[in-house]
């Protein structure tokens, strides 16, 4: 029997831990429960050896084996390894990500006496209790039962200290500080099955015996027997608790049933619900009939999986060219060859949409994963998986983990979506494991997109993916009309900064009157993203972050300008919020001025300027719940709603048959960031847009209001040419040594000191000169485009090289180099094929 085993822990170390077996070895891919710096961590275990340890060194024993058998297949432990090597990445905290059971494992404090606290007890007990201390006699006498409480050495919930010495949290923590107390977290098992309590007859009544008698019963339990009886004699209790309150019958009536038999409480499994969307008499995907292009386009997807072995695809298809129906016909191949299909969408707000329509198709074989999901749905979604009951899974980037079983064929819809990329380590790129998932499996990778990401269109050129073109949208419908308009020339002949240009105004009132719906993107949030002192020039930024505060307006307002309750001020990026100053923070001055429009100010002028319309709003301000995307999108659907403003939200996906027109504000304004991928955003930002248009019977038309008409990203989106767009920017990306003819990764060292921060990048600079490695290239260090966020500093490096072999060895030399001179792990992001650089 192996004596220890190696456990990946969820720290910011790069390395296992080893553990002593006891009586129960666990396998490679089990969970176990682990001591660790005072803490009680879940862990996965990754090998099981009897190799000795160094001398002096004894291994603590595990505290709990989790798992009989492996929760991670071998092929996810293989996944796991390759995303820790490529994205540099501690394989605990990969492996961590892959499993969304953190309900299984119910985290809490508990608290043990120090050696400090000892010694104050043992002195307190021969002198008394100080005098010189802050707290109240009452306070002091707490402090000392609890350390009675703890003297055994024992640990103890806050639950129980609470009950037995009526010490508050606070109390607790001082002590902490104090080192009277240590407090360490524990782990441990817990049920995570969903399950709902049933009320179920059991008397001889219930099942029909002649003769049976009652015992004496008033009038409130004889109703709720009658309930019970008119139901069939089950009957959920917390409908049962309705029914009952409504009839003013008390709850104790149920209870004292309960007691004497009558009634029993079962637990039965709560039913998931998969959402959908209404399609208002539309067909589901799977239900139209394929044309020529969809034909050939499954037919090369069957024939790769008929083959066999590992076969990756871009499907390059046009806006409304039918891809979902492509997706969900290869799906069925994949099911009929007894095997199972994986289809990632970019964002949450796709997967009601997608949901419903893939239980039209495939029933009950279908599962979805999400962030939006409960701990205990999500972890009652991965099981169904993995025992194979759902052959179909839908999700956003994480479901890329799900344990399936012969997993044959796997979707990337829109695989251009920076949604993809994880923003917090591990920082893997869905896509890109997705493509080495389906090569560790023998299985076929689709990633489909109208605007296809640089990096996959020269992986097709190069021959290593195959190429799908769809450049028809289905019945022959035309593209829309795209539209110009001149922001520049509309301020010259008007003389005002207005929002809507007087072009898009006439058009979308031409719109409206003929009874067809109206979608207009306004990417930005809030009512205006700047707020400005017209006397010093200053803008208030949020006091954690180096970026300025987007004000959000109260609905309704008064209307007379003065800050009502419910006026805020608020950072998109760490959610801290203020009210709106009356005065400049810096010079007092009365003069505040907000500049710029969001989607929250678009949507006001709209309610002016067309006061019979049915407005409705999507961004993140509106759609914040689970359902709220859902019900937006039903009323949407239904014609409740015939003008939309919204954030790129509005952009991805949908497909509502009674837009016709398409505006499009502001969105170059991202044109000037100090991104290389600026212009590839713009670029598909503006062609999905313009792809919601005209997707019905009658044809579209899209306007874009813009202050760079000339800029090719815009001119090219106008003319709906993906591959001329594609030309020139790859001259760019070529002179520049970007990718796709580069790798590259950013390099981020951070610190809530700006002087650490500062010189810890400086030190890591002077390796990187040292080193001269060939073929890499190092930009930087210098200040991040936002120097400070949620409160920690942040230096960094672009570091550029020609192979991606040059780029994983210096990335791994430079964390040695960092542990060997005292650089935490925890203060270095390192964002391999990083897709932001802000």
């Amino acid at each position: 029997m192996a004596s220890f085993c190696d456990v990946a822990l969820p720290v910011p170390l790069d390395r296992t831990f080893t553990y002593a077996v006891n009586d129960r070895v666990p396998v490679v891919g089990a969970r176990v429960l682990v001591p660790f710096s005072g803490q009680r961590l879940m862990g996965v275990v990754v090998r099981v050896h009897d190799q000795p340890l160094p001398e002096g060194v004894e291994a603590k024993p595990l505290q709990q084996v989790m798992d009989h058998q492996a929760i991670l297949s071998d092929e996810l432990m293989r996944l796991g390894s390759w995303v820790a090597q490529y994205y540099c990445a501690p394989l605990g905290e990969v492996l961590r990500g892959m499993l969304p059971l953190s309900a299984e494992v119910r985290r809490q404090w508990v608290y043990r006496i120090g050696e400090a606290g000892r010694r104050v007890l043992y002195e307190g007990a021969a002198k008394g209790s100080s005098r010189r201390s802050k707290l109240t006699p009452e306070e002091q006498n707490r402090e000392y039962a609890v350390l009675n409480y703890l003297e055994s050495g024992e640990s103890a919930k806050i639950s129980a200290l609470r009950s037995a010495t009526q010490a508050n949290k606070a109390l607790l923590e001082g002590m902490v500080r104090k080192k009277w107390l240590v407090r360490e977290a524990l782990a441990e098992e817990r049920d995570a099955r969903r399950t709902y309590k049933v009320a179920v007859l059991t008397g001889a009544e219930q099942q029909g015996q002649p003769g049976a008698r009652l015992p004496k019963l008033n009038e409130n339990q004889l109703a709720v027997l009658a309930e019970l009886a008119a139901v069939g004699g089950r009957m959920a209790v917390r409908d049962l608790r309705e029914v009952l309150s409504r009839k003013a019958v008390p709850e104790s009536s149920l209870t004292t049933l309960v007691k004497r038999g009558l009634v029993a409480i079962e637990e039965a499994p709560e039913q998931f619900h998969l959402g959908g969307v209404g399609q208002a008499g539309k067909k589901h995907a799977h239900e139209h009939a394929l044309n020529e292009e969809q034909m050939e386009a499954v037919g090369t997807i069957a024939a790769a999986m008929e083959k066999g072995g590992f076969r990756p695809h871009l499907l390059y298809g046009i806006t409304g060219s039918g891809k979902t129906t492509v997706y969900f016909a290869a799906m069925q191949r994949a099911l009929d060859a007894g095997r199972s299909a994986l289809l990632l969408v970019p964002e949450i707000g796709l997967t009601p949409a997608m949901a419903g329509q893939m239980h039209a198709a495939f029933g009950s074989e279908v599962a979805l994963l999400h962030s939006q999901l409960t701990p205990d749905e999500r972890a009652e979604q991965w099981h169904r998986i993995r025992r194979g009951e759902a052959r179909i899974v839908v999700g956003t980037r994480s479901a890329i983990f799900a344990p399936m079983v012969r997993l044959g064929l796997i979707i990337v819809d829109e695989e251009h979506d920076s949604s993809y990329k994880q923003e917090e380590t591990p920082r893997y790129h869905g896509r890109d494991v997705a493509v080495m998932r389906a090569k560790l499996n023998e299985a076929v990778v689709v990633l489909g997109s109208a605007t296809p990401s640089l990096e996959s269109w020269a992986n097709a050129e190069r021959g290593r993916y195959g190429l799908i073109e769809m450049r028809s949208r289905v019945a022959n419908r035309p593209m829309p009309a795209v539209e110009l308009v001149d922001m520049r020339q509309e301020f010259q002949e008007t003389g005002r900064e207005d929002i809507f240009s007087r072009k898009l105004i006439d058009e979308t009132q031409a719109t409206l009157d003929r009874g067809e719906q109206v979608i207009i993107l306004l990417n930005r949030r809030g009512y205006s993203f700047v707020v400005m002192c017209r006397s010093c020039g200053d803008k208030i930024e949020c006091e954690n972050c180096a970026i300025s505060m987007t004000y959000h307006k109260p609905v309704p307002d008064s209307g007379d300008g003065i800050a009502q309750p419910g006026q805020r001020l608020e950072c998109h990026y760490c959610g801290f919020r203020r009210g709106v100053p009356k005065t400049c923070p810096k010079c007092q001055s009365e003069h505040l001025y907000f500049l710029g429009a969001g989607s929250q100010q678009g949507e006001e002028r709209l309610q002016e300027i067309f006061p019979g319309a049915r407005i409705g709003r999507m961004d993140r301000d509106t759609v914040r719940g689970r359902g709220d995307m859902e019900r937006l999108l039903h009323r949407l659907h239904a014609g409740e709603i015939n003008l939309l403003v919204g954030t790129q939200m509005i952009a991805k996906g949908h497909d509502i048959h009674g837009v016709t027109l398409v505006g499009v504000v502001g969105a170059d304004h991202a044109l000037g960031l100090p991104d290389f991928r600026a212009a590839e955003r713009v670029f598909q930002l503006l062609t999905q847009v313009s792809g919601r248009a005209g997707r019905g019977e009658l044809p579209g038309k899209v306007l874009v209001q813009s202050y760079h008409p000339d800029h090719y990203a815009v001119k090219f989106a106008a003319e709906h040419d993906y591959p001329g767009f594609v030309a020139k920017e790859m001259q760019y990306r070529r002179w520049m040594h970007y990718p796709p003819f580069a790798v590259l990764a950013n390099v981020v060292v951070e610190s809530p000191a700006m002087e650490e921060a500062a010189g810890w990048s400086a030190k890591l600079g002077r390796w990187f000169e040292q080193q001269g490695v060939v073929g890499l290239r190092v930009l930087g260090p210098a200040a991040a485009p936002i120097m400070r966020l949620k409160r920690i500093y942040r230096f960094h490096f672009v570091v550029k090289a020609e192979r991606r072999q040059v780029l994983g060895d210096a990335l791994r030399a430079m964390l040695q180099f960092a542990e060997a001179n005292e650089i935490p792990r925890r203060n270095l992001v390192v964002d391999v094929d990083a897709v932001h650089l802000m």
